[in-house]
């Protein structure tokens, strides 16, 4: 291997480079970086394969990474320089003792090791691959150092909870077209019936157009939970503790569901970066049995022909979501308008979820739109024009019953447990688990949450 340009930032690398530099070796260094924009500057440039951090490490986030990975370069930091944080998340340590051929010959080896295992860089962007790169790098991080043998990076300390293996539980995503085909009321219902079915559910908001689960639970909306845990899982920090902290236990009906609320305003989108969502369900998948995550409607990828290819996008959470969904659950208003949007958009679905299982739900059925047998009128609608899989669950509507729930900021099972439309939602539930499930009803538990006050109060 000829020719490995390297960047250095942080003043704590120049011994080190300038000791490569003296080697007169394939290893060059071709840029000192006096800060991280800088470095940044010359990754997205393609000016060097490698990049040696010091100083400054502290302030590399997941996105950051991505940004000088997709520039061609690797990371390596330098032991003791917040590379704890950053070797989970893909970089290489440099060992402490290393001497300047210790460190060309890792540099080699990381560029060596990326460009044999290129991982794909998209919505499901390099972050989610880090753990097991980082395997690979610490198989490489043990040198001959000018004192003998130097290790890598340091082992788990003792007593350490061990890893968990990944993807223990299941991610189940809930998707609509474009119309309020009734997306929120599914996933907060569909959460809630899982709890009662004795799942450890858990229910996330990664809507970036019209956040609506903290409302439609009465819960206070003034964090976003799910912005949270991307800004932990964007610096490395983002555990099983952290993640149970972040997310707000909910009493519905006397089970617990854990609720990563949504944005508080729309205008905070870029915060859902793809790379720290995927993190975040992979998380969700380890810490929790089934996560409900109600994503957006919007699936095209145009914004990809921007001119800034590295620039966050809009729907990047939604198709993050999507990509790593175990079961999406496809949700369509049962109407002249509903019903053709969720046939077009099913090819969308099934294309930016290859490996899910699909659900097709039609919801809000009533015969004022479908007819005398809306049921039946659909099912011979759907055979004829629709080319994707069978519509397995259909929810009556009846708004009444929905407008007392909203307004209590409860769930069916709380405000109406012998209804026909929560039972429909108790069988979609048991679907998703592939369950034989009950539809009768428990007693009535009232919510308690802050809509359940505002509710009491306005109905005096």
């Amino acid at each position: 291997m000829t020719g490995l340009p390297v960047m250095a930032l942080g003043i704590s690398t120049w011994p080190l480079v300038d000791g490569i530099e003296r080697l007169h070796g394939p290893v060059t260094v071709v840029r000192r970086c006096l800060d991280l924009t800088e470095l940044l500057a010359a990754a997205r440039a393609g000016l060097g394969r490698a990049a040696l951090v010091a100083e400054g490490a502290e302030e590399l986030t997941a996105s950051l990474l991505e940004q000088v990975r997709l520039g061609g370069a690797v990371l390596l930091v330098l032991e003791g320089h917040d590379h704890r944080r950053l070797a989970g998340l893909g970089a290489v340590v440099v060992p402490e003792r290393a001497g300047p051929a210790d460190a060309a010959r890792l540099v080699e080896e990381a560029v060596a090791a990326a460009a044999a295992a290129p991982s794909a860089v998209g919505y499901a962007d390099v972050v989610a691959h880090a753990p097991e790169r980082q395997a690979d790098g610490s198989e490489l991080a043990a040198v001959e150092g000018a004192d003998g043998p130097v290790s890598g990076p340091e082992s788990a300390p003792p007593g350490a909870e061990p890893p968990r293996p990944p993807r223990s539980g299941r991610i189940v995503a809930v998707w609509g077209p474009t119309g309020a085909p009734g997306r929120t009321t599914v996933a907060v219902n569909l959460a809630a019936e899982l709890a009662l079915l004795g799942e450890d559910a858990a229910l996330a908001d990664a809507d970036t157009y019209g956040p609506s689960v903290a409302a439609a639970l009465g819960m206070l909306d003034e964090a976003a939970g799910l912005a949270q845990a991307c800004r932990l899982a964007d610096q490395g920090r983002l555990d099983g503790p952290a993640l149970r902290r972040t997310a707000a236990d909910v009493a519905i009906a006397g089970r617990t569901v854990r609720v990563l609320t949504g944005l508080t305003r729309q205008d905070r989108w870029p915060e859902l970066r793809s790379g720290a969502v995927a993190t975040v369900l992979e998380r969700c998948a380890q810490e929790f049995g089934t996560t409900v995550v109600d994503c957006g409607f919007a699936l095209e990828a145009d914004e990809e022909l921007t001119v800034d290819s590295m620039a966050p996008r809009r729907h990047a959470a939604a198709l993050t979501v999507l990509e790593r969904a175990d079961v999406v659950v496809a949700v369509g208003a049962a109407d002249a308008i509903g019903v053709p949007r969720l046939v077009k958009g099913l090819s969308d679905v099934a294309a930016a979820a290859p490996g899910a299982r699909l659900v097709v739900t039609v919801n809000k059925l009533r015969r004022s739109a479908a007819g005398r047998a809306p049921e039946l009128g659909i099912r011979e609608a759907w055979a004829r024009f629709g080319s994707g899989p069978a519509v397995e669950h259909f929810v009556p509507w009846d708004p009444e019953t929905f407008d007392e729930a909203l307004l209590a900021g409860a769930v069916l099972a709380e405000t109406a447990a012998g209804s026909p439309v929560r039972a429909a939602l108790r069988r979609l539930a048991a679907g998703v688990l592939a369950e034989p499930a009950d539809a009768g009803g428990e007693p009535v538990v009232r919510g308690t949450r802050l809509g359940g006050r505002i509710g009491a109060w306005l109905r005096r």
